[in-house]
């Protein structure tokens, strides 16, 4: 049935697409790509044509990570890179837009927790580096892609937040701060750019299996309480967040901007 005054993209076979997930010949850059997440993230976007440009502290790691998509037939460049230095962010994109000229992709991934305890005997250390490298980074990173994206017409971008940043977890108070404060500016960036045709979201991934949740996940009290808050009763592997950034840097999201994708297991249902 087709209400009055509103066409269906039914009656005109032409119309009748199908839903593309493809980012072929797409330049994607993926911040903290050595190793869990970002890794999974760049060798599915790499998988679905995607070059992919990969960045992290070390360059070893990262061109093992490199050499899988090539090995894979696919393409991709590794980068050094510190979240924490304004100059190194400034030289990396001096280096995208000298070697592509464009940029498509970004995805936020790289993050820092090095402070696991309560908040109220946290060192100023801790807070500076964690905000540094959760903030400050990923908001400069965005401001360089956007103007690199706009002046081709446009691009995405994609904020890998956490659920800590909705629901704080125990003995992670000032990594939790960070992620929420990333939250905003993912909505802050999405109006801001939207006119320029650049979309902007977050994934919020819950508890996963990966190096940096070994804190969580080796103790096994706060292991168990992290299981008992899943309804899914288990922890994700990185490969389980990929999908959720596949449709938000692909046409199938087109309409989709300024907001979150939660990949939690139920946690926060």
């Amino acid at each position: 049935m087709q209400t009055r005054g509103v066409a269906s993209r039914y009656n005109n076979p032409e119309d009748n697409k199908m839903v593309s997930f493809s980012v072929e010949d797409k330049v994607a850059l993926i911040t903290g790509a050595s190793r869990g997440i970002g890794e999974a993230i760049a060798l599915t976007l790499a998988d679905y044509g995607a070059t992919c440009i990969l960045v992290s502290r070390k360059i070893e790691p990262l061109e093992e990570v490199r050499k899988k998509i090539v090995d894979k037939g696919g393409k991709a460049e590794a980068i050094a890179c510190n979240m924490g230095y304004l100059d190194q962010i400034k030289q990396l994109f001096e280096a995208v837009r000298s070697s592509y000229g464009r940029l498509d992709i970004l995805v936020n991934n790289a993050a820092t927790n090095p402070y696991f305890g309560e908040m109220l005997d946290a060192p100023e250390w801790a807070m500076d580096k964690t905000f540094e490298v959760n903030l400050k980074g990923p908001f400069y990173m965005t401001q360089y892609a956007a103007k690199l994206m706009a002046d081709k017409g446009g691009g995405c971008v994609v904020n890998v937040a956490s659920i800590n940043g909705v629901r704080p977890a125990p003995f992670q108070g000032i990594y939790s701060m960070t992620k929420a404060a990333m939250i905003s500016m993912t909505w802050a960036y999405a109006k801001e750019l939207a006119g320029k045709n650049i979309r902007v979201n977050a994934l919020l991934p819950g508890l996963t299996e990966t190096k940096f949740s070994e804190a969580v996940v080796e103790n096994d009290e706060i292991r168990n309480y992290a299981l008992s808050q899943i309804p899914m009763g288990r922890i994700a592997t990185p490969d389980e967040m990929a999908g959720a950034v596949l449709y938000l840097v692909s046409d199938a999201a087109s309409y989709t901007t300024g907001t979150t994708i939660t990949c939690d297991g139920g946690a926060l249902a």
